[in-house]
């Protein structure tokens, strides 16, 4: 046996049962049972004790609040599969796990047929927004699917009776759990839809729990049964972390049966509040448009209009006989300013005549002078002659001719031939 000599303190002994068990159990799976599920408040984290029948667990998982599959999953009596590490929470010296990941036990198989009809539904339209219909303002009768004994009708109609007790409520029995609650939920929906004086609006209502204890309300058959359902429908199932495919199939969700109590049943004392407004709106704006109309009549009152009639006929009168003077003129203007036209045209015409003849007399003198330039004669006049081959064509050098040939020389006042000699 080991003995020290000084013995060891707490605070370190626990760091080495701290490190050991740390160092041991470092990733580890357990299944149990949750009880005492704090989330606390003031941070994300949340303490519980996971248990058996031998023995319990306490464990803390930080930031909890911020992961919604967790939050769904922890919950008093849920049956759970954590994984984390052992440590010690050295201010009480007890040991616990560290949790990193919860799954809830038996509910893999569920979740996964969970959302394979919600993906199979959805691609059928059968979600779509443009299919919602609103929830009426002032509904007279609202038929609720629901068990009569559970606390969601009793929620339900403590609130409805605390904002407008005078609605009438129609509860359609059904079982919320357990084999066979889907049928009867279907036919609670068809019993209200048969019904002479149907509900103004159906909710289907029930509380929390797992999400085995909320499959009913996954079934296809309710999900198309509150679709198909005349009026519009409200989808109370559950707490606010829970959803169902009744919840998207409905019209609207609500996140508990009292608040679907609450988007249902308007509170009275609102819409007295709210017809008290629009009264004193109206109120205003008849008193607006009144001293409008009276601030009108008081003008038309005092204007000259109304106190010298006479005087508005005598000035119309007046401006009567200025158009009638001007429209007397204006035949004589017009017949003025014509003949004033007229006694310029032969000048025009005069001046336009001589310009033309001008510019066509310039012209001619033009193509006169080119031709005398391009005419022959012209040319042997200056003292020049045109000589021509035998055949009478135009030479234009001496290299056209060779000794023997016969020209002609062409002069201004005749023309001689001779035979070439000699070409120099």
């Amino acid at each position: 046996m080991n003995v020290q000599n000084s013995p060891e303190s707490v605070s370190g002994l626990t760091s080495r049962i701290k490190g050991g068990l740390e160092q041991w159990f470092g990733d580890v799976w357990v299944e149990g049972e949750l009880s005492n599920v704090r989330i606390m408040a003031t941070s994300p984290h949340a303490y519980f004790t996971l248990k058996d029948a031998g023995a319990q667990l306490p464990c803390a998982f930080f930031g909890a609040a911020r992961n919604g599959a967790a939050r769904a999953v922890l919950r008093d009596g849920a049956k759970v599969r954590l994984r984390g590490a052992i440590s010690v929470f050295p201010p009480r010296g007890a040991y616990q796990l560290i949790v990193r990941v919860a799954e809830p036990v038996g509910e893999g198989e569920l979740m996964a047929r969970f959302e394979a009809l919600k993906r199979r539904l959805a691609a059928e339209g059968l979600f779509d927004q443009s299919a919602k219909r609103p929830l009426p303002l002032l509904p007279e009768t609202i038929g609720v699917v629901t068990s009569p004994t559970g606390a969601a009708i009793r929620d339900f109609l403590n609130v409805t009776r605390r904002r407008f007790a005078p609605v009438r409520i129609v509860v359609a029995p059904a079982r919320v759990q357990g084999d066979g609650a889907a049928d009867e939920i279907v036919a609670a929906l068809r019993l209200l839809a048969s019904l002479e004086k149907r509900p103004d609006v159906v909710v289907v209502a029930r509380g929390g729990g797992s999400l085995e204890d909320l499959w009913c309300f996954n079934e296809e058959s309710v999900a198309r049964a509150v679709r198909q359902c005349p009026m519009p429908v409200v989808s109370a199932v559950g707490h606010e972390i829970d959803f169902t495919i009744c919840d998207f199939a409905a019209d609207i969700r609500a996140p508990t049966p009292s608040a679907a109590a609450e988007l249902v049943v308007k509170n009275r004392e609102d819409l007295v509040e709210g017809v008290n407004g629009l009264f004193r709106r109206l109120a205003l704006a008849a008193k607006s448009a009144l001293q409008r109309a009276r601030s009108r009549v008081e003008l038309c009152r005092r204007s000259r209009a109304m106190s010298d009639p006479a005087s508005a006929v005598r000035e119309r009168a007046q401006r009567v006989d200025l158009l009638a003077q001007r429209l007397e003129a204006a035949p004589r203007a017009a017949v003025a300013a014509a003949a004033s036209r007229l006694a310029t045209i032969p000048a025009r015409l005069e001046g336009a005549a001589s310009r033309a003849l001008s510019a066509r007399e310039n012209r001619l003198g033009a193509l006169r002078a080119k031709l005398e330039a391009l005419d022959p004669s012209g040319v042997l006049r200056r003292g020049y002659a045109l000589v021509r081959r035998a055949d009478g064509s135009v030479a234009s050098d001496a290299a056209a001719f060779t000794a023997g040939d016969v020209l002609r020389a062409e002069f201004r006042d005749g023309s001689l031939e001779a035979v070439v000699r000699d070409r120099a």
